[in-house]
Formats: C-alpha cells, structure tokens, sequence
C-alpha cells in the first residue's frame, strides 16, 4: 500500500541520483570556509560572464533579454548568456505542480523532499535545452570561418554541426550555473542565484554611474557623443555647452534623456532607501524558552516575507514571453504562431527608431510582447504623455495604449508577485505550520500560551498569510514602479530592488553564521544541521 500512495516522481529517482550535482558537507561549515566559497564562486561567475561562445559571430548577437540581463545574471554572448533564466523558470514549474497538487509530496519528509530537489534539477536541465535551441537557432549565428571550417569536417553539414556545438557550450555553461549554485547554498551562504544578481547589477551600477568611455565607443567624444556615464557625462556637457543651450536643451538632456541621466542615478539611490526601509519593516512575535526561565527572545516576520524571489519569477516569466514572441515573429512560416502581430511584432533594421538608434530590432513595438515590455525611464511612457517633442516613442500608439501598458505591466508584476510568495513559502517550509515546528524543536513558546505546536500554528496563521499578500504586493509594485523611474546602467528597477534586498539579507545571514559560530546551541533554532 505505501508504494501505491508513492508520487510518481520517485521514478525520476534513479535518473535524477545519476545527474552531477554537489554533495552536502557532512558536518559543520565552518564561516571562514563558506566566505572562501562564496568568493570563490563569485571570482569564477565573473569569469565566466568574459568567455566567449566558441564560433559565435559577435557582430549579429541580438539580445533581447538586455532590460533583464542583470536579473538573469548572464552576459550577451557569454558561457552565462542564459544565466539563471532556466533554474528560475524550472522553478517557477515545479511551484505550480504543487501549488496546484498536482506534485503530491510532503515536503516535510526529507525522503520527499529530495525527490522534489531532484525532480526539480530534472527540469532545470529540459529547460536549460527548450531556452538554449530558440536562442541559438533564432538569435546566434555561427561566424562564417567557423562554417567553413566544419563543412570540411562534414561536407554541407558545417552550419548545423556550429549549431550544434554553440547549443551545447549553452547547456554546458548553464548546468555550471545549477552547479555554482547548489555550492554556495551547501557549502556557503545564502544562495547563489541571489549572489549572482546583486553581483551583475552592482557592476552596472558602478559603469552606468562612471563609465567615461563615449556612447559610441567607436567615435571620439563630442558634445553629440559625450561619455556614457551619470557623472562624466554631466560635467563634460556642462563645461562644453553655453550657458543659453543648458538652459534650453541642454538641461532638459542632462537630467532625463538616456543613457543615464540625473533623474535615473536619483531613481536609484531613492530604491536604495526604499527597500532598506521595508527590509527593516517586521513584526516581532515574543517568544520565551518553556524550561530555561528568563530566555526570551523575538521571532521576526518582516514586510517583505517572501524575500525578492517572487520579483525575479515574474521577471523570468516576462523574459520567456520576449523570446518566444521574438522567436514567432522572425518566423512566418510556422503555423498559428509565426509572425502574429498579437503576439508581439517588431521593427525592421530600416526603422526610423532603429535607424536612430532609439530602440533595437528586439524592442517589440505591439502585441502581447509590447503590453509586458519594461518601460525604460520616464522618456518612455512619462515624457511621451506630456511632451509632444517625444511622440517618436509612442512607437505608434496612443496615449491611453501607453495607460493601458503601464497599467497591465504593473498589474502583472502586483498581481504575480503575490501569486508567487504564496507557492514560494509553502514549498520552503516558511508556511505557520512549519515555522511552527521550527520554533517548538527550539524549545521556545510564545509566552502566556501553552507549549502547543497548534496554538503556535494558530498564532503564526494570523500574521504570515497576511503579511506574504501585503508583501508580495509591496515587492511587486516597488519593482515595477522602479521601472518606470528608471536606473543608471540598465540595470533596470527591477535588478535594483533585488540587488539592494540580496545584500541586507546577505548581510543578515553573515550575522547569523557569526552567531552560530560563537553559540553553537543556536544552530538548531535556524534550522541548521
């Protein structure tokens, strides 16, 4: 019978037990080794991100995933050009399955557990060659040399064996990602998923805010190609330009008009604040030990109780939709699908906007794929609505199509963000029932109730439900209202919002290393072996 009521997953087992994974430590940790770990990985991530795909032609490289790039921690054209779309996407999979019960495992079995861990790596690995095939066939075209090359290893074949070989360089480098990340959540702190995008957004930062090399690298800088960065390119516009065209233009330039204008560097620090506030925001729960009398302590439940992870699924659920309709539209002949102007169409390398320089020939300018773009900045949807020199990027629309985007991309980013703090939380054991039977193997109790695993479950239910909805909503609609805003670097709202909450909690769980460290008893209230 216990076979019978077995989820058919446990037949994955033998496959999944065979995959390269990373093996748990044995014992402790100690927290100089998991620093070493953490930056070891992060130097390799780096690295990695500098080597180019082996045969891929640099100059056809079209990446539409550029307004996500920090978030999926990858680099155009790199071993990391997918970065963590497809463990973030497999993710967002096996979460549905179970919050819709479809997956019956009980999580809180370690035996189910593992399955589900396993299973999940299963699909990591299908949709790292589902993200990986589109990109390579669709979007990375093979240098000429290469071609040729291999047509002599295989007479009229070269151009699908370099296919071939960039899909599997892709798959390659993307299971290193899995890999890197199962090393820093094992042996090191925190996940490296979160490591990895507060790493590539910080990078961004740091150029779109710096960065003195022109616009146009390929021409010398002048006053209609000054340099990239926030603070170079102010101060050199300032000491060219006369004081009546600064007035004018110029001023209008300075602050708003991309790339990195003043007013994005301000959006910037502005979500810096913001996140630190609602990170620190929290209820504190009152607990006291049932046995030791006089150790009391607090059990914090913050604002932000999913964390950012809900932020970064629908970001990877926005990415998936750009690439597939891209992938439609540049393919007419397929059936139902290709080249459907509901779906998302985009403009011809003949543009005016393309032409221009304003937008690229991954920028969808209708359809699905328009509704769910990221704005870029006010000059994006603000500047277009009250300024009639800026009706170029209208890309076509009304002004109420602009409402009616603005409007259905923050609804998506709202309305996902709470969809997903709730699955996230069941499937970590952050629910009340868990933390429940977390903080009773502590031996503490909420004082004034009896030691009950059900009235610490009734207690908690009140507060965590309610408090994943509000923040779920809260993390969702900063991150979409930080797109709007706009940031330095194209590091997008989005990448900003995580990368500020990555490194307060990055910061919170080195805290708690240090803690576990000095009071080793304290290991068993975290949850930590």
């Amino acid at each position: 019978m216990a076979e019978e009521k077995q989820s058919l997953l446990y037949k994955l087992k033998p496959i999944t037990d065979r995959m390269p994974a990373v093996r748990r430590p044995e014992g402790h940790v100690h927290f100089r080794t998991k620093i070493m770990w953490v930056i070891v990985i992060l130097l390799l991530y780096f690295a990695l991100t500098n080597v180019w795909l082996y045969g891929l032609d640099r100059t056809t490289v079209i990446d539409f995933f550029s307004s996500l790039r920090a978030i999926l921690a990858g680099q155009q054209g790199s071993l990391m050009h997918l970065g963590i779309g497809p463990i973030v996407t497999g993710s967002i999979i096996m979460q549905l399955f179970a919050g819709a019960k479809i997956i019956k495992l009980d999580l809180s079995k370690d035996e189910d557990k593992a399955v589900y861990q396993g299973t999940q790596k299963f699909v990591v690995v299908i949709m790292i060659v589902v993200e990986a095939v589109p990109q390579v066939f669709g979007f990375l075209t093979p240098s000429a040399d290469f071609v040729s090359n291999l047509n002599g290893v295989w007479a009229g074949n070269g151009r699908n064996l370099a296919l071939t070989i960039i899909v599997l360089q892709l798959v390659a480098g993307s299971y290193l990602v899995f890999l890197m990340d199962e090393v820093v959540s094992k042996w090191g702190i925190g996940s490296g998923i979160s490591l990895f995008i507060a790493a590539g957004v910080a990078q961004q930062i740091f150029t779109g805010t710096f960065n003195w090399e022109p616009v146009n690298p390929t021409s010398p800088v002048s006053e209609s190609n000054p340099p990239a960065g926030t603070i170079p390119k102010t101060i050199y516009l300032l000491s060219v330009m006369p004081a009546g065209q600064v007035a004018g233009g110029g001023l209008e330039r300075i602050l708003i008009q991309n790339p990195n204008p003043i007013i994005a560097l301000v959006g910037t620090v502005i979500i810096f604040l913001l996140v630190a506030y609602l990170e620190s925001t929290r209820i504190e729960l009152p607990l006291a030990h049932g046995q030791a009398r006089g150790a009391r302590g607090r059990y914090p439940i913050r604002l932000i109780y999913a964390s950012n992870i809900p932020v970064i699924l629908v970001a990877a659920v926005l990415a998936n939709v750009s690439m597939f309709s891209l992938l439609f539209w540049q393919h007419p002949e397929w059936p139902l699908m290709g080249q459907q102007w509901w779906i998302g169409a985009y403009p011809s390398a003949s543009h005016p906007l393309v032409v221009s320089q304003a937008i690229s020939t991954s920028t969808p300018i209708s359809g699905l794929a328009w509704y769910t773009r990221t704005p870029n900045g006010p000059t994006d949807w603000l500047m277009p609505l009250i300024a009639p020199g800026y009706d170029r990027f209208l890309l076509g629309h009304t002004q109420w199509q602009i409402v009616v985007h603005l409007l259905v991309y923050v609804t998506i980013f709202v309305g996902g963000s709470i969809l997903f703090s709730k699955f996230w939380i069941e499937t970590t054991n952050m629910g009340p029932d868990a933390i429940a039977k977390q903080i009773e193997r502590s031996g503490m109790q909420i004082p004034g109730f009896r030691r009950d695993p059900r009235v610490l479950r009734r207690v908690l239910g009140r507060y965590i439900p309610v408090v994943t909805v509000i923040g779920g909503a809260a993390v969702g609609a900063l991150a979409a209202g930080a797109d709007m805003i706009g940031t330095v670097g194209q590091a997008s709202g989005t990448g900003v919002l995580l990368a500020v909450g990555i490194m307060i909690q990055f910061y919170e769980a080195i805290g708690r290393e240090q803690m576990m460290e000095m009071h080793p008893i304290l290991r068993s209230f975290f949850g930590v072996e």
